[in-house]
């Protein structure tokens, strides 16, 4: 490198990534940024959860395309409901599919994703 591409490089500036949260909130307008509000994150455990919750419960398939996984993974979930204590019940339908099923809590009307932690507090 010659002196000169030494001089040049060094008075450029360095451009960031990603701007800081500072100067982004210096951009926008203070009440459009306490209108925004981060959307709740959906995750497949509680896709899985809402399919099982509703009224006809939902077949091993059905899982299998809701989330994207394969029927081993969906057969270990149930199983670590199972694990958890959760009340699962699986029924066949007249086709032969069986369908399983979460029963909602009486107390609360939602399931329970973790019941040790209410027999702690």
């Amino acid at each position: 490198m010659t002196i000169t591409a030494v001089k040049k490089r060094a008075t450029l500036t360095r451009r960031m990534a990603r701007e800081p949260q500072a100067a982004i909130e210096q951009a926008a307008p203070t009440a459009i940024v306490e209108q925004i509000v981060p959307a709740k994150r959906q995750t497949k455990a509680a896709l899985v959860s809402d399919l099982l919750l509703a009224e006809g419960g939902a077949s091993l398939e059905q899982l299998c395309l809701a989330t994207g996984w394969q029927a081993h993974t969906c057969r270990a979930f149930l199983t670590g409901l199972r694990k958890k204590d959760q009340p699962l019940t699986r029924c066949k339908r007249e086709d032969g599919t069986s369908v399983y099923q979460l029963q909602a809590s009486e107390e609360a009307g939602v399931l329970q994703l973790n019941p040790a932690d209410e027999a702690q507090g």
